[in-house]
């Protein structure tokens, strides 16, 4: 049986998709999780898990939240992140990361029907194109990906609040933590990014396209 794990935030899409797959899948077992923590839940609930299909933006998986927190808790498990932002700046941190393919919502069912196949088969999945285009990749944006892919999901966290404007403190009361340990936070994001100010670290999210 092939055992596939859904994480998308829209019901509509989750449902559609499972249901367009069936036809390519048989006695396949689709499970669907509407946010980061259900995906890890569910994860943990079932045995066998063979891929994730990822939405990059769903609750608590903001900011490749998601993504870098599967790799980091089951890294056997392949992820294949699927997303309406597909600029090449984002399928290229989303490859950095660990993913096993990016497959954008646009696709036709049989391409991520295909996708599925490949990736769960050990190879990488990229839509037709994309590999050249990850290619011309500037040199500067390898650096920025390759210390991005250094921080942690709490450090991501951090990130995101910042780039929302909030103070250490509002900080600390989102995440439940001491004020302290947000500044050590942050003096760990900047020391791995290798940059001076919080204004320096939103502009970087801002380079990388992180919405």
């Amino acid at each position: 049986m092939t055992r596939i794990l859904v994480a998308d935030d829209h019901p509509l899409f989750r449902e559609a998709l499972s249901g367009a797959l069936e036809p390519y899948f048989e006695n396949a077992q689709i499970i669907q999780a509407e946010s980061l923590d259900d995906a890890l839940a569910k994860l943990n609930e079932f045995d066998g898990v063979q891929l994730v299909l990822l939405d990059l933006n769903m609750p608590g998986g903001e900011y490749f939240n998601g993504l870098i927190t599967l790799r980091e808790q089951y890294p056997n498990i392949p992820v294949g992140v699927v997303s309406g932002s597909d600029t090449v700046e984002v399928v290229a941190q989303v490859m950095s990361l660990g993913a096993q393919g990016f497959i954008p919502k646009v696709s036709q069912t049989r391409e991520i029907a295909q996708a599925i196949v490949d990736i769960i088969g050990g190879k990488k999945w990229l839509p037709d194109g994309m590999e050249e285009e990850l290619e011309k990749v500037d040199d500067e944006l390898k650096v920025l990906l390759q210390r991005f892919r250094e921080l942690t999901p709490k450090q991501i966290q951090v990130l995101s609040y910042l780039r929302a404007g909030l103070m250490n403190k509002q900080i600390a009361h989102e995440m439940n933590v001491t004020e302290a340990t947000i500044k050590a936070h942050i003096s760990a994001i900047l020391r791995k990014l290798e940059i001076n100010t919080r204004t320096q670290a939103v502009l970087l999210m801002d380079k990388l396209q992180l919405s």
